[in-house]
Protein backbone atom coordinates (compact mmCIF):
# COMPACT_ATOMS: atom_id res chain seq x y z
CA UNK A 1 0.00 0.00 0.00
CA UNK A 2 2.86 2.67 0.66
CA UNK A 3 4.43 1.89 -2.47
CA UNK A 4 1.26 2.57 -4.12
CA UNK A 5 0.48 5.99 -2.42
CA UNK A 6 4.07 6.92 -3.55
CA UNK A 7 3.54 6.13 -7.10
CA UNK A 8 0.24 8.00 -6.80
CA UNK A 9 1.36 10.67 -4.95
CA UNK A 10 4.82 11.28 -7.57
CA UNK A 11 2.45 11.26 -10.18
CA UNK A 12 0.00 13.89 -9.10
CA UNK A 13 3.00 16.04 -8.40
CA UNK A 14 4.31 15.97 -11.94
CA UNK A 15 0.81 16.42 -13.26
CA UNK A 16 1.17 19.30 -11.13
CA UNK A 17 4.26 20.73 -12.27
CA UNK A 18 3.64 20.14 -15.89
CA UNK A 19 0.31 22.03 -15.65
CA UNK A 20 1.75 24.97 -14.42
CA UNK A 21 3.93 25.37 -17.58
CA UNK A 22 2.17 27.71 -19.83
CA UNK A 23 4.20 26.44 -22.65
CA UNK A 24 6.08 29.38 -23.61
CA UNK A 25 7.56 30.69 -27.31
CA UNK A 26 11.48 29.84 -26.75
CA UNK A 27 11.31 29.21 -23.71
CA UNK A 28 14.28 30.49 -21.69
CA UNK A 29 14.92 27.91 -19.13
CA UNK A 30 16.24 25.49 -21.72
CA UNK A 31 19.40 28.42 -21.25
CA UNK A 32 19.52 26.35 -18.26
CA UNK A 33 20.61 22.95 -19.18
CA UNK A 34 23.49 22.05 -21.32
CA UNK A 35 21.99 18.78 -23.52
CA UNK A 36 17.98 19.25 -23.60
CA UNK A 37 15.68 21.65 -24.11
CA UNK A 38 13.49 21.25 -20.72
CA UNK A 39 10.13 22.81 -23.03
CA UNK A 40 10.14 20.30 -24.90
CA UNK A 41 9.63 17.77 -22.61
CA UNK A 42 7.21 19.28 -20.68
CA UNK A 43 5.23 19.81 -23.60
CA UNK A 44 5.55 16.35 -24.22
CA UNK A 45 3.90 15.22 -20.51
CA UNK A 46 1.18 17.85 -21.34
CA UNK A 47 0.31 16.23 -25.16
CA UNK A 48 0.10 12.82 -23.26
CA UNK A 49 2.86 11.50 -24.78
CA UNK A 50 5.41 10.63 -21.85
CA UNK A 51 6.86 7.42 -23.10
CA UNK A 52 7.74 10.07 -26.14
CA UNK A 53 10.36 11.63 -23.71
CA UNK A 54 12.62 8.67 -23.82
CA UNK A 55 13.99 9.61 -27.59
CA UNK A 56 14.43 12.93 -26.19
CA UNK A 57 16.47 12.53 -23.38
CA UNK A 58 19.63 11.29 -22.57
CA UNK A 59 19.27 10.01 -18.70
CA UNK A 60 23.28 10.65 -17.61
CA UNK A 61 23.33 13.91 -19.06
CA UNK A 62 20.09 16.02 -18.96
CA UNK A 63 20.10 16.91 -15.71
CA UNK A 64 23.74 18.89 -16.60
CA UNK A 65 23.42 22.58 -16.04
CA UNK A 66 25.17 26.02 -17.74
CA UNK A 67 27.04 27.42 -14.77
CA UNK A 68 26.75 30.99 -16.35
CA UNK A 69 23.04 30.62 -16.37
CA UNK A 70 20.35 30.84 -13.81
CA UNK A 71 17.22 32.13 -15.18
CA UNK A 72 14.06 31.52 -13.02
CA UNK A 73 10.50 30.48 -14.11
CA UNK A 74 7.83 33.26 -13.62
CA UNK A 75 5.25 30.84 -12.50
CA UNK A 76 8.34 28.22 -10.79
CA UNK A 77 8.08 25.14 -12.29
CA UNK A 78 10.03 22.97 -10.92
CA UNK A 79 12.12 21.61 -13.98
CA UNK A 80 14.48 19.44 -11.82
CA UNK A 81 11.65 18.02 -10.20
CA UNK A 82 10.17 16.68 -13.55
CA UNK A 83 13.25 15.36 -15.41
CA UNK A 84 14.28 13.36 -12.02
CA UNK A 85 10.70 11.96 -12.74
CA UNK A 86 11.39 10.86 -15.90
CA UNK A 87 14.95 9.39 -15.87
CA UNK A 88 14.05 7.70 -12.43
CA UNK A 89 11.28 5.60 -15.10
CA UNK A 90 12.43 2.46 -16.21
CA UNK A 91 10.35 2.41 -19.38
CA UNK A 92 12.64 1.28 -22.34
CA UNK A 93 11.21 2.52 -26.07
CA UNK A 94 12.81 0.96 -28.93
CA UNK A 95 13.84 1.77 -32.11
CA UNK A 96 11.05 4.31 -34.09
CA UNK A 97 12.90 4.15 -37.58
CA UNK A 98 11.18 0.97 -39.17
CA UNK A 99 7.48 2.60 -38.95
CA UNK A 100 6.02 4.17 -42.04
CA UNK A 101 3.14 6.50 -41.01
CA UNK A 102 2.88 7.46 -44.43
CA UNK A 103 -1.16 7.42 -45.62
CA UNK A 104 -3.04 8.86 -48.53
CA UNK A 105 -6.00 11.72 -49.35
CA UNK A 106 -8.14 10.38 -51.90
CA UNK A 107 -5.06 8.31 -53.17
CA UNK A 108 -2.78 11.21 -52.78
CA UNK A 109 0.21 10.48 -50.52
CA UNK A 110 0.95 12.17 -47.53
CA UNK A 111 4.17 11.52 -45.55
CA UNK A 112 2.28 11.84 -42.71
CA UNK A 113 -1.27 11.67 -41.68
CA UNK A 114 -1.54 15.13 -40.53
CA UNK A 115 -2.46 18.06 -41.90
CA UNK A 116 -3.82 22.17 -40.94
CA UNK A 117 -7.52 22.80 -41.72
CA UNK A 118 -8.84 25.27 -43.64
CA UNK A 119 -8.42 28.45 -41.52
CA UNK A 120 -6.43 31.36 -40.09
CA UNK A 121 -3.46 28.58 -39.21
CA UNK A 122 -2.96 28.75 -43.23
CA UNK A 123 -4.14 32.41 -44.34
CA UNK A 124 -0.60 32.99 -45.89
CA UNK A 125 2.68 32.00 -47.53
CA UNK A 126 4.76 32.62 -44.49
CA UNK A 127 2.42 30.76 -42.09
CA UNK A 128 2.70 27.77 -44.39
CA UNK A 129 5.78 27.62 -45.25
CA UNK A 130 6.42 27.55 -41.53
CA UNK A 131 3.96 24.71 -41.11
CA UNK A 132 5.69 22.68 -43.97
CA UNK A 133 9.08 23.16 -42.29
CA UNK A 134 7.57 22.17 -38.73
CA UNK A 135 6.69 18.61 -40.01
CA UNK A 136 2.87 18.84 -41.08
CA UNK A 137 1.98 16.96 -44.36
CA UNK A 138 0.11 19.61 -45.98
CA UNK A 139 -2.49 22.47 -45.37
CA UNK A 140 -6.00 22.94 -46.62
CA UNK A 141 -5.46 26.86 -47.04
CA UNK A 142 -8.08 28.99 -45.76
CA UNK A 143 -10.98 29.68 -48.05
CA UNK A 144 -10.50 31.29 -51.51
CA UNK A 145 -13.55 33.16 -52.77
CA UNK A 146 -14.07 36.46 -54.78
CA UNK A 147 -16.00 37.43 -52.07
CA UNK A 148 -14.46 40.42 -49.97
CA UNK A 149 -14.72 39.74 -46.33
CA UNK A 150 -15.35 41.92 -43.71
CA UNK A 151 -14.36 40.89 -40.30
CA UNK A 152 -15.55 41.64 -36.89
CA UNK A 153 -13.25 42.65 -34.13
CA UNK A 154 -12.89 40.58 -31.77
CA UNK A 155 -14.08 37.73 -33.31
CA UNK A 156 -13.01 34.87 -30.97
CA UNK A 157 -14.49 33.80 -27.25
CA UNK A 158 -13.84 30.78 -25.80
CA UNK A 159 -15.25 28.25 -23.32
CA UNK A 160 -13.36 27.47 -20.05
CA UNK A 161 -13.12 24.70 -17.44
CA UNK A 162 -12.57 25.85 -13.64
CA UNK A 163 -9.26 25.88 -13.94
CA UNK A 164 -9.11 28.23 -17.29
CA UNK A 165 -8.40 25.74 -19.81
CA UNK A 166 -10.27 26.03 -23.13
CA UNK A 167 -13.02 23.28 -23.44
CA UNK A 168 -14.52 24.99 -26.79
CA UNK A 169 -13.59 27.84 -28.88
CA UNK A 170 -16.04 30.20 -30.78
CA UNK A 171 -15.50 32.36 -34.06
CA UNK A 172 -17.16 34.35 -35.75
CA UNK A 173 -14.61 34.63 -39.03
CA UNK A 174 -15.11 34.22 -42.19
CA UNK A 175 -13.00 33.07 -45.46
CA UNK A 176 -9.66 34.66 -46.83
CA UNK A 177 -9.15 38.40 -47.05
CA UNK A 178 -6.62 37.57 -49.88
CA UNK A 179 -8.11 38.15 -53.28
CA UNK A 180 -7.79 34.99 -55.56
CA UNK A 181 -4.62 36.50 -57.22
CA UNK A 182 -2.84 36.34 -54.12
CA UNK A 183 -3.76 33.15 -53.43
CA UNK A 184 -3.07 31.54 -56.33
CA UNK A 185 0.50 32.79 -55.81
CA UNK A 186 0.84 31.19 -52.82
CA UNK A 187 -0.17 28.06 -54.22
CA UNK A 188 2.50 27.89 -56.83
CA UNK A 189 4.80 29.09 -54.04
CA UNK A 190 4.68 26.36 -52.00
CA UNK A 191 4.20 23.65 -54.18
CA UNK A 192 7.69 25.01 -56.04
CA UNK A 193 9.36 24.92 -52.52
CA UNK A 194 7.45 21.79 -50.93
CA UNK A 195 6.91 19.54 -53.82
CA UNK A 196 6.51 16.46 -51.51
CA UNK A 197 4.00 18.48 -49.28
CA UNK A 198 0.42 18.40 -50.16
CA UNK A 199 -1.40 21.60 -50.95
CA UNK A 200 -5.35 21.70 -50.39
CA UNK A 201 -6.99 24.51 -52.23
CA UNK A 202 -10.24 25.16 -50.25
CA UNK A 203 -12.73 26.87 -52.18
CA UNK A 204 -16.38 28.63 -52.15
CA UNK A 205 -18.45 30.41 -55.08
CA UNK A 206 -22.24 31.76 -54.90
CA UNK A 207 -23.08 30.03 -58.36
CA UNK A 208 -21.85 28.00 -60.86
CA UNK A 209 -19.84 30.42 -62.81
CA UNK A 210 -17.75 31.31 -59.41
CA UNK A 211 -17.04 28.18 -58.72
CA UNK A 212 -16.10 27.09 -62.13
CA UNK A 213 -13.71 29.55 -62.94
CA UNK A 214 -12.27 29.05 -58.78
CA UNK A 215 -11.51 25.64 -59.91
CA UNK A 216 -9.91 26.11 -62.87
CA UNK A 217 -7.73 29.01 -61.30
CA UNK A 218 -6.53 26.46 -58.43
CA UNK A 219 -6.21 23.89 -60.52
CA UNK A 220 -3.86 25.91 -62.84
CA UNK A 221 -1.91 26.88 -59.55
CA UNK A 222 -1.29 23.55 -58.78
CA UNK A 223 -3.17 22.49 -56.07
CA UNK A 224 -3.05 18.93 -55.59
CA UNK A 225 -6.77 18.15 -53.99
CA UNK A 226 -9.60 20.91 -54.09
CA UNK A 227 -11.76 21.02 -51.16
CA UNK A 228 -15.23 22.68 -51.39
CA UNK A 229 -16.67 24.43 -48.35
CA UNK A 230 -20.15 23.42 -47.80
CA UNK A 231 -20.11 24.09 -44.33
CA UNK A 232 -18.59 27.46 -42.81
CA UNK A 233 -21.31 28.69 -40.84
CA UNK A 234 -20.41 32.69 -40.58
CA UNK A 235 -21.54 33.53 -44.09
CA UNK A 236 -23.87 36.21 -45.21
CA UNK A 237 -24.07 35.52 -48.86
CA UNK A 238 -26.96 33.35 -50.03
CA UNK A 239 -26.31 29.77 -51.11
CA UNK A 240 -22.60 29.61 -49.53
CA UNK A 241 -21.54 28.16 -46.57
CA UNK A 242 -23.50 25.68 -44.09
CA UNK A 243 -26.61 26.67 -46.11
CA UNK A 244 -25.23 24.57 -49.27
CA UNK A 245 -24.45 22.14 -47.19
CA UNK A 246 -27.96 21.69 -45.79
CA UNK A 247 -29.29 21.77 -49.26
CA UNK A 248 -28.65 18.26 -51.22
CA UNK A 249 -29.60 19.93 -54.62
CA UNK A 250 -27.04 22.19 -54.54
CA UNK A 251 -24.06 20.31 -52.89
CA UNK A 252 -24.69 18.18 -56.03
CA UNK A 253 -24.72 20.45 -58.49
CA UNK A 254 -22.06 22.60 -57.29
CA UNK A 255 -19.71 19.08 -56.60
CA UNK A 256 -20.26 18.37 -60.33
CA UNK A 257 -19.18 21.27 -61.84
CA UNK A 258 -16.07 21.45 -60.04
CA UNK A 259 -15.00 17.86 -61.08
CA UNK A 260 -16.25 18.71 -64.33
CA UNK A 261 -13.20 21.35 -64.78
CA UNK A 262 -10.39 19.72 -62.53
CA UNK A 263 -8.21 16.78 -62.85
CA UNK A 264 -7.43 16.70 -59.53
CA UNK A 265 -9.54 14.65 -56.45
CA UNK A 266 -12.43 16.87 -54.41
CA UNK A 267 -13.47 16.51 -51.41
CA UNK A 268 -16.43 17.97 -49.88
CA UNK A 269 -16.36 19.52 -46.48
CA UNK A 270 -19.13 18.89 -44.14
CA UNK A 271 -21.38 20.87 -41.94
CA UNK A 272 -22.48 19.44 -38.51
CA UNK A 273 -25.39 21.61 -38.27
CA UNK A 274 -27.71 19.18 -40.01
CA UNK A 275 -29.88 16.11 -38.63
CA UNK A 276 -28.85 13.51 -41.40
CA UNK A 277 -25.11 14.50 -42.87
CA UNK A 278 -25.22 11.47 -44.85
CA UNK A 279 -28.19 13.03 -46.83
CA UNK A 280 -25.64 15.79 -48.42
CA UNK A 281 -22.57 13.45 -48.07
CA UNK A 282 -24.42 11.29 -50.42
CA UNK A 283 -25.44 14.47 -52.41
CA UNK A 284 -21.30 14.76 -52.75
CA UNK A 285 -20.80 11.33 -53.84
CA UNK A 286 -23.63 11.38 -57.21
CA UNK A 287 -21.49 14.82 -58.07
CA UNK A 288 -18.67 13.02 -58.49
CA UNK A 289 -16.65 13.67 -55.20
CA UNK A 290 -13.40 11.60 -54.03
CA UNK A 291 -13.54 12.09 -50.61
CA UNK A 292 -15.24 13.86 -47.49
CA UNK A 293 -13.88 16.12 -44.70
CA UNK A 294 -15.63 16.77 -41.49
CA UNK A 295 -16.61 18.31 -39.30
CA UNK A 296 -16.69 22.06 -39.92
CA UNK A 297 -17.41 23.75 -36.54
CA UNK A 298 -21.04 24.02 -34.87
CA UNK A 299 -23.33 27.35 -34.71
CA UNK A 300 -23.07 28.29 -31.13
CA UNK A 301 -23.02 30.88 -28.05
CA UNK A 302 -20.46 30.24 -25.96
CA UNK A 303 -21.55 32.20 -23.01
CA UNK A 304 -23.29 35.35 -22.40
CA UNK A 305 -22.15 38.33 -20.36
CA UNK A 306 -24.35 38.48 -17.18
CA UNK A 307 -23.57 41.92 -16.86
CA UNK A 308 -23.39 43.39 -20.13
CA UNK A 309 -25.76 40.80 -20.82
CA UNK A 310 -24.08 40.24 -24.59
CA UNK A 311 -23.32 37.52 -25.78
CA UNK A 312 -19.42 36.54 -26.45
CA UNK A 313 -17.39 37.78 -28.33
CA UNK A 314 -18.63 41.77 -27.68
CA UNK A 315 -18.29 43.47 -31.34
CA UNK A 316 -18.83 47.31 -29.98
CA UNK A 317 -22.03 46.12 -28.07
CA UNK A 318 -23.43 43.23 -29.94
CA UNK A 319 -22.75 39.15 -30.94
CA UNK A 320 -23.76 37.01 -33.10
CA UNK A 321 -23.82 32.85 -33.92
CA UNK A 322 -20.92 31.79 -34.61
CA UNK A 323 -18.07 28.38 -35.23
CA UNK A 324 -17.75 25.70 -32.21
CA UNK A 325 -14.58 23.93 -32.30
CA UNK A 326 -12.07 22.40 -30.06
CA UNK A 327 -12.06 19.65 -27.53
CA UNK A 328 -15.90 19.44 -26.70
CA UNK A 329 -16.89 18.85 -30.62
CA UNK A 330 -14.46 15.79 -30.50
CA UNK A 331 -17.32 13.30 -29.81
CA UNK A 332 -19.61 14.58 -32.22
CA UNK A 333 -17.55 14.94 -35.05
CA UNK A 334 -16.49 10.93 -34.68
CA UNK A 335 -20.22 10.50 -34.41
CA UNK A 336 -20.91 12.22 -37.83
CA UNK A 337 -18.23 10.34 -39.42
CA UNK A 338 -18.92 7.24 -38.15
CA UNK A 339 -22.56 7.94 -39.85
CA UNK A 340 -20.97 8.51 -43.47
CA UNK A 341 -18.31 5.43 -42.97
CA UNK A 342 -21.11 3.37 -42.11
CA UNK A 343 -23.80 4.06 -44.86
CA UNK A 344 -23.42 1.32 -47.29
CA UNK A 345 -23.57 4.02 -50.14
CA UNK A 346 -20.37 5.96 -48.58
CA UNK A 347 -18.49 3.92 -47.28
CA UNK A 348 -15.85 3.49 -50.23
CA UNK A 349 -15.52 7.36 -49.93
CA UNK A 350 -11.98 8.92 -48.69
CA UNK A 351 -12.64 10.34 -45.35
CA UNK A 352 -10.53 13.39 -43.47
CA UNK A 353 -11.54 12.97 -39.53
CA UNK A 354 -11.56 17.31 -38.71
CA UNK A 355 -12.70 17.97 -34.71
CA UNK A 356 -10.93 18.23 -31.26
CA UNK A 357 -7.94 16.95 -32.55
CA UNK A 358 -5.46 18.05 -30.00
CA UNK A 359 -2.93 15.27 -28.99
CA UNK A 360 -2.13 11.50 -31.14
CA UNK A 361 -4.71 9.81 -29.29
CA UNK A 362 -7.31 11.88 -30.24
CA UNK A 363 -5.64 11.43 -34.09
CA UNK A 364 -5.62 7.69 -33.73
CA UNK A 365 -9.23 7.68 -32.49
CA UNK A 366 -9.96 9.05 -36.58
CA UNK A 367 -8.09 6.50 -37.73
CA UNK A 368 -9.49 3.52 -36.46
CA UNK A 369 -13.46 4.80 -37.07
CA UNK A 370 -12.32 4.83 -40.70
CA UNK A 371 -10.28 8.29 -41.56
CA UNK A 372 -6.93 8.38 -44.01
CA UNK A 373 -6.45 11.78 -43.19
CA UNK A 374 -6.48 14.28 -40.27
CA UNK A 375 -6.76 17.71 -39.60
CA UNK A 376 -6.36 20.38 -37.57
CA UNK A 377 -6.82 24.00 -36.28
CA UNK A 378 -8.12 24.74 -32.90
CA UNK A 379 -4.88 23.25 -30.93
CA UNK A 380 -2.61 24.95 -33.30
CA UNK A 381 -4.29 28.18 -32.48
CA UNK A 382 -3.41 27.02 -28.78
CA UNK A 383 0.00 25.70 -28.48
CA UNK A 384 0.94 26.32 -32.03
CA UNK A 385 2.47 24.29 -35.21
CA UNK A 386 5.01 22.51 -32.90
CA UNK A 387 2.41 19.96 -31.19
CA UNK A 388 2.67 17.91 -34.63
CA UNK A 389 6.11 16.93 -33.37
CA UNK A 390 4.25 15.05 -30.51
CA UNK A 391 1.68 14.22 -33.08
CA UNK A 392 4.17 12.07 -35.05
CA UNK A 393 5.77 10.91 -32.15
CA UNK A 394 2.78 9.45 -30.31
CA UNK A 395 2.21 8.09 -33.22
CA UNK A 396 5.02 5.86 -34.00
CA UNK A 397 5.56 4.88 -30.29
CA UNK A 398 1.68 3.59 -30.76
CA UNK A 399 2.24 1.64 -33.92
CA UNK A 400 5.39 0.50 -32.44
CA UNK A 401 3.99 -1.16 -29.95
CA UNK A 402 0.80 -2.66 -31.57
CA UNK A 403 3.22 -3.99 -34.27
CA UNK A 404 1.74 -2.01 -36.91
CA UNK A 405 3.88 -1.72 -39.93
CA UNK A 406 1.92 1.11 -41.75
CA UNK A 407 -1.01 3.14 -40.55
CA UNK A 408 -3.31 1.38 -43.08
CA UNK A 409 -2.58 -1.06 -40.94
CA UNK A 410 -5.19 0.05 -38.61
CA UNK A 411 -7.47 2.21 -40.40
CA UNK A 412 -10.93 1.34 -39.89
CA UNK A 413 -10.49 -1.17 -37.22
CA UNK A 414 -12.97 0.39 -34.58
CA UNK A 415 -15.74 0.38 -37.37
CA UNK A 416 -17.37 -3.15 -36.15
CA UNK A 417 -17.48 -2.56 -32.75
CA UNK A 418 -19.87 0.10 -33.22
CA UNK A 419 -23.34 -1.47 -33.53
CA UNK A 420 -27.05 -0.39 -32.71
CA UNK A 421 -28.07 0.07 -29.05
CA UNK A 422 -30.64 -2.85 -29.29
CA UNK A 423 -27.09 -5.33 -30.64
CA UNK A 424 -25.43 -4.50 -27.59
CA UNK A 425 -25.25 -6.89 -24.67
CA UNK A 426 -28.37 -6.56 -22.07
CA UNK A 427 -28.03 -10.00 -20.40
CA UNK A 428 -24.90 -9.50 -17.94
CA UNK A 429 -23.58 -6.76 -15.72
CA UNK A 430 -19.87 -5.60 -15.48
CA UNK A 431 -20.06 -4.65 -11.60
CA UNK A 432 -17.39 -1.42 -10.41
CA UNK A 433 -14.40 -2.95 -8.13
CA UNK A 434 -13.25 -0.49 -5.50
CA UNK A 435 -9.46 -0.13 -4.80
CA UNK A 436 -8.87 0.58 -1.43
CA UNK A 437 -5.53 1.53 -1.31
CA UNK A 438 -6.41 4.56 -3.93
CA UNK A 439 -9.62 5.08 -2.23
CA UNK A 440 -9.24 8.42 0.48
CA UNK A 441 -13.08 8.23 1.53
CA UNK A 442 -13.87 11.36 0.04
CA UNK A 443 -17.62 10.10 -0.76
CA UNK A 444 -18.10 11.53 -4.73
CA UNK A 445 -18.92 8.39 -5.20
CA UNK A 446 -21.64 7.65 -2.84
CA UNK A 447 -22.97 10.97 -4.06
CA UNK A 448 -23.48 10.09 -7.34
CA UNK A 449 -25.05 7.12 -6.79
CA UNK A 450 -26.88 7.97 -4.65
CA UNK A 451 -28.21 11.18 -6.13
CA UNK A 452 -27.94 10.23 -10.04
CA UNK A 453 -27.60 6.23 -9.77
CA UNK A 454 -29.20 3.37 -8.08
CA UNK A 455 -28.62 3.87 -4.35
CA UNK A 456 -25.21 1.20 -4.54
CA UNK A 457 -23.29 2.35 -2.27
CA UNK A 458 -22.87 3.13 1.24
CA UNK A 459 -20.02 4.21 3.58
CA UNK A 460 -18.93 2.02 6.64
CA UNK A 461 -17.51 3.63 9.62
CA UNK A 462 -14.13 3.97 8.52
CA UNK A 463 -15.32 6.35 5.50
CA UNK A 464 -14.86 3.43 2.78
CA UNK A 465 -17.56 3.42 0.31
CA UNK A 466 -19.17 -0.38 -0.16
CA UNK A 467 -20.94 -1.54 -3.29
CA UNK A 468 -24.35 -3.39 -2.72
CA UNK A 469 -24.08 -6.08 -5.52
CA UNK A 470 -28.37 -6.25 -5.46
CA UNK A 471 -29.26 -2.94 -6.14
CA UNK A 472 -25.99 -1.95 -8.74
CA UNK A 473 -26.74 -2.36 -11.97
CA UNK A 474 -22.78 -1.56 -13.32
CA UNK A 475 -23.85 1.45 -15.11
CA UNK A 476 -19.94 2.74 -13.95
CA UNK A 477 -20.97 5.98 -13.30
CA UNK A 478 -19.53 5.55 -9.75
CA UNK A 479 -15.86 5.33 -11.81
CA UNK A 480 -16.52 7.56 -13.87
CA UNK A 481 -16.42 11.04 -11.33
CA UNK A 482 -14.16 9.07 -8.82
CA UNK A 483 -11.31 11.68 -8.57
CA UNK A 484 -8.65 9.20 -7.69
CA UNK A 485 -9.36 6.67 -9.86
CA UNK A 486 -9.57 4.30 -7.13
CA UNK A 487 -12.66 2.64 -9.23
CA UNK A 488 -12.12 -0.36 -11.37
CA UNK A 489 -14.30 -2.77 -13.19
CA UNK A 490 -14.41 -6.68 -12.04
CA UNK A 491 -12.41 -9.01 -14.52
CA UNK A 492 -15.56 -10.44 -15.82
CA UNK A 493 -19.07 -9.80 -16.86
CA UNK A 494 -21.51 -11.49 -14.62
CA UNK A 495 -24.63 -12.67 -16.08
CA UNK A 496 -28.11 -11.42 -14.32
CA UNK A 497 -29.60 -14.50 -13.64
CA UNK A 498 -27.24 -14.91 -10.85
Amino acid sequence: MENNDRLKNNELLLNREVNKCVFCYDAPCKKNYKNIDPSRIVRALKFDNKKGVYTLINKDTCLLKNADSNIKCPLNVDIDYILKSIINDNYVLTNLDDIDISSKICGVKLENPFLLSSSIVGSNYEMCKRALESGWAGISVKTISMMRMDESSPRFSALKDWDESILGFKNIEQLSEHSVLENMEMIKKLKQEFPNKVIIASIMGRDLEEWKYLTKEVTKAGADLIELNFSCPNMKHKDTGSVVGQNKELVEEFTRIVKENTNVPVLAKMTPNITDICVPALAAKKGGADGISAINTIKCITGIDIDTLVPEPQVNGKSSLGGYSGRAVKPIALRYISDMINDHELKDLYYSGIGGIYTWKDAIEFLLIGCTSIQITTAVMEYGYRIIDDLILGLKIYMKEKNYKRVKDFIGLSKENLIKNDELDKDTIEYPKINYDKCIGCGRCYISCKDGGHQAIKFNEERKPIINGSKCVGCQLCKLVCPQKAIEVALKRVSKNN
